[in-house]
């Protein structure tokens, strides 16, 4: 089984962010960039199957120069090559610049599979894994909770609202988005499998090579805006405990209209 899996490098969820002068985007001085918490389970559902399956997992990634660590640590976790498209220092939010330049990469792949998470932990869209089937022309699965492969085909699970739990047969090739802890904790690498990932070499391709329409710039991003802060809260006053719960009741019903 040939697996591809789609990763994003994105800043420490431990980070704090900070808006740079220009209002559109981050100050990167001091943020450390890791494999996007998301894609660490979606790269590891790839590893489990790739063992179970006697195959092998390409990892598969998109941007600046710096992308090439979280390539190196997806190597580390059990990935056996790597393909870099190198964006020459640019950055792209654009999802469909993304899927797009990622479809012309995987078109000159050999593949069964391909393997995404869900969403990325900075941009939350979920967009990038439908848009790549689409353009792929592949059968899509996203929201995917359990995975499975035999006989050339994966069986899928995945929650629905109310509890339900819907089941997916498809056969390959095909792109299958998972859902965190779709196949239990990410590992952790051990020394060992980090200094082995050192010494592999990582293909690199142009993003300019793969002739995606409008290049990087087709998304512009107007402002970025702090969050509003939050109010401070409120002790209510009262001589007893029904005394205070009248007064919460109040306060609900006139002041925050929630009831």
């Amino acid at each position: 089984m040939k697996i591809i899996a789609c990763v994003r490098q994105t800043p420490d969820t431990e980070t704090v962010v900070k808006i740079a002068g220009d209002g559109k985007s981050i100050e990167t001085d001091g943020i450390k960039y890791i494999i996007g918490p998301y894609d660490e389970y979606s790269l590891e559902a790839a590893v489990q199957l790739k063992d179970e399956t006697s195959g092998n997992v390409t990892a598969l990634s998109l941007g600046p120069s710096r992308v090439g660590e979280a390539l190196r640590a997806s190597l580390a976790r059990g990935a056996d090559s790597a393909v870099h498209i190198n964006t020459d220092g640019a950055e792209t939010d654009d999802a469909l610049v993304v899927a797009s330049a990622l479809a012309e990469q995987i078109k000159k792949m050999d593949y069964d599979v391909v393997i995404t998470s869900t969403k990325g932990s900075d941009s939350d869209r979920g967009a990038v894994g439908p848009m790549l089937a689409e353009l792929l022309g592949l059968p899509y699965i996203g929201l995917v909770s359990e995975i499975a492969c035999s006989d050339g085909k994966f069986n899928c699970k995945r929650q629905v609202e109310g509890g339900v739990t819907e089941s997916f047969t498809v056969s390959t090739p095909a792109v299958i988005c998972c859902e965190q802890g779709v196949r239990g904790q990410a590992r952790y690498p051990s020394l060992m499998q980090i200094m082995k990932a050192k010494k592999k070499k990582i293909e690199v391709v142009d993003f300019a090579s793969l002739g995606v329409d409008g290049g990087l710039a087709k998304l512009e991003l107007e402002s970025l805006e702090y969050p509003p802060e939050r109010p401070p809260g409120r002790i209510i006053d009262g001589d007893s405990l029904d005394a205070k719960l009248d007064e919460l009741i109040r306060l609900l019903k006139e002041e925050a209209k929630v009831l």
